[in-house]
């Protein structure tokens, strides 16, 4: 019995060391009003290529709402700049999307003439097992100071806004009702 206790006691101590995937925000271009026609044809996806997202972070298109639109497509629409059947379409100038699954995902602007401009985006999304840290060369990214609700999110690479503790939560409470029964 002693034994048993020691046992639930040493994986209740290792579930609470276990850490979640902190989901983070991220805004496309890396800084504000950056979904527009690019100064270079290629940046859009430079910056992409320098981060590392994964399921549940968000990716923040910033744009004039007046002027351009967001529109999520196939690969083939993308390579090819073709607005005729987005898998999604945004107008709002201020668009959030949450990534739900890993893969590939294809961004283009709605207007006439930016995509071929360079105004797209190609963004690969980890999955949790391949998951892992940026390489050693990437320059250290600090997140931003605290904001208030009513200010948006910052500029620059991610910024911490949710933690997922579901998995530890469980695990302690199964843990919990075991040490209570033995």
């Amino acid at each position: 019995m002693g034994s048993t206790r020691f046992l639930l006691l040493c994986l209740f101590s290792f579930s609470m060391s276990f850490v979640a995937h902190e989901a983070t925000e991220f805004v496309v271009g890396g800084k504000e009003k950056s979904w527009a026609i690019p100064t270079s044809a290629n940046v859009l996806n430079e910056w992409a290529e320098k981060e590392r997202f994964k399921v549940g972070d968000v990716l923040v298109f910033k744009y004039d709402s007046k002027t351009d639109s967001v529109l999520e497509v196939e690969e083939g629409d993308y390579k090819k700049c073709i607005k005729t059947k987005p898998i999604h379409e945004h107008h709002d100038g201020n668009t959030a999307v949450k990534i739900n699954e890993s893969g590939t995902f294809y961004f283009i602007s709605g207007v006439d003439g930016h995509c071929e401009k360079g105004e797209k985006l190609e963004v690969k999304v980890l999955s949790h097992k391949h998951s892992s840290p940026p390489p050693k060369d990437s320059p250290v990214m600090f997140p931003p100071p605290m904001q208030t609700p009513a200010e948006s999110p910052k500029t620059g690479s991610g910024s911490p806004n949710v933690r997922v503790f579901a998995v530890s939560t469980m695990v302690m409470a199964i843990l919990m009702c075991f040490m209570i029964l033995f």
